[in-house]
């Protein structure tokens, strides 16, 4: 396999120094952990596998984080990002798992095309999780949204939407959909899914040429496509997919406050909170998905001091003015979570029982004629 390697520049952010600094004091880390974090030795070059091409959303997101975390580590080391595509990222997420070395200078960036196929247990998977510790995890959102002939209210549309079937044009049924899939139909929706679409963007066109009558888009992509759309009334959101707060509750998402959950939704449709295998398999993939969409891994035997080290690097520059400036961006308003956190919310989301797997396996092949198992 050909491996595509470039180097990062581990000097381009010289001049926000002093605003990671300034981040690392507002954050209330004290000084003595500060000290401890430069006194372990950081190799002097990182090699951080990437299982997805050049130029694509997780390429792009480590290139840009790869220049505040050198610039935050004691020595800069260079980070070299490795390009390894295949298989929806597996190959080189498989290749990660075999070849990594525990001495802190092995880095992997998943995506939720990683974690997804470990959940439904794919045989191509050669990696578990459970042999990996979180760094940093990224979160994203997502919003739902219909053609206007349903109605020219969230309310009005989701009544017309629940009285008819309804298309969505999608890639495939345990991709980025499956939590949006299940949501609909928690709530009610027939949807009739077209599957094939090679990307969410494709799925936009659909919905624009009238061939599909509702869509979802993550919220980089429904900021710059979508919200023209509804500004010109051509589209109607629904809602929100929410956010994961630290105690792991769904809340509403700080790019569309605005907007009401798919929670909120249920809950006002059927008078109780979601609940059940249903809700506990959109919970799962939403969280796994969306609330950590992407992770920097090592391996779990990398040793502690280095993976405080990895993430204090990472804290003293999150909260800084100069870094969301940067993100806004790349990230959208969504500040990146680091550490125990995201191990928790890892634990939660990676673990499936017997019975919830059970219940997405048969609602899978009955709906959408997918099998898992």
């Amino acid at each position: 396999m050909m491996i595509q390697k470039t180097a990062t520049s581990s000097r381009s952010l010289g001049r926000f120094k002093k605003a990671a600094l300034l981040g690392l004091a507002i954050s209330g880390l004290g000084l003595t952990a500060a000290a401890q974090a430069q006194d372990t030795e950081v190799p002097g070059n990182i090699q951080w596998t990437i299982p997805f091409g050049v130029g694509g959303g997780t390429d792009v997101w480590a290139r840009f984080f790869s220049p505040w975390l050198s610039e935050s580590l004691s020595g800069e080391p260079t980070i070299m990002i490795d390009n390894v595509p295949g298989g929806g990222s597996i190959n080189g997420a498989n290749l990660f798992a075999v070849r990594a070395k525990s001495d802190g200078s092995d880095w992997l960036g998943t995506s939720a095309s990683t974690q997804y196929p470990a959940m439904l247990d794919d045989p191509r998977v050669r990696y578990d999780y459970s042999d990996w510790t979180p760094i940093l995890a990224t979160p994203t959102g997502g919003v739902v949204y219909a053609q206007p002939d349903l109605g020219e209210s969230a309310d009005t549309a989701l009544d017309a939407l629940l009285e008819q079937p309804v298309k969505l044009a999608a890639q495939n049924p345990t991709g980025v959909e499956l939590p949006v899939l299940i949501a609909l139909d928690m709530l009610g929706a027939d949807v009739q899914a077209v599957f094939g679409m090679r990307s969410r963007g494709e799925g936009r066109l659909a919905f624009e040429r009238g061939e599909a009558d509702i869509d979802f888009q993550t919220t980089s992509a429904y900021l710059s496509n979508v919200e023209p759309l509804v500004k010109a009334g051509k589209a109607v959101p629904l809602f929100s997919l929410g956010v994961l707060n630290d105690e792991g509750r769904i809340v509403r998402d700080p790019a569309f406050p605005e907007l009401p959950t798919f929670n909120e939704v249920y809950q006002a449709r059927h008078g109780e909170a979601p609940s059940g295998k249903a809700y506990e398999a959109f919970r799962k993939f939403f969280a796994s998905g969306y609330a950590l969409q992407k992770l920097i891994m090592v391996p779990k035997d990398t040793p502690e001091d280095l993976v405080d080290t990895y993430r204090q690097a990472a804290r003293s520059f999150v909260e800084t003015e100069a870094f969301k400036e940067a993100a806004d961006a790349q990230l959208g308003p969504y500040t990146p979570v680091i550490g125990d956190v995201v191990q928790r919310h890892l634990d939660d989301a990676m673990s499936i029982d017997d019975a919830t797997r059970d219940w997405l396996a048969d609602w899978l092949q009955s709906e959408h004629g997918a099998k898992i198992k």
